[in-house]
């Protein structure tokens, strides 16, 4: 967990604040979990974990480019880091 204020953030949400700092807001601008693994400085396994979490909770979606899955931000997730910041 990690706190913003006094308030406790999970893992996921801070992993969707760094996906969100990358600028992978559209399709267009999607990266691989390898991609993502590498800017994030986290490894392949967790950012797994954490894309599996944010795509239950439609923060992040993925497109599948030549058989490659390729992650972005969904405009709830937009939202819910946006709202982070209010």
């Amino acid at each position: 967990m990690y706190r913003r204020g006094s308030t406790p953030i999970s893992d996921e949400i801070y992993f969707l604040c760094m996906l969100h700092n990358l600028g992978i807001t559209a399709p267009e601008k999607s990266l691989t979990i390898e991609e993502i693994s590498r800017w994030t400085a986290v490894e392949p396994s967790k950012a797994k974990e954490n894309l599996n979490k944010l795509l239950k909770a439609k923060y992040v979606d993925v497109r599948i480019i030549s058989g490659v899955k390729r992650y972005f931000i969904t405009v709830d997730g937009i939202r819910k880091v946006l709202s982070m910041y209010s």
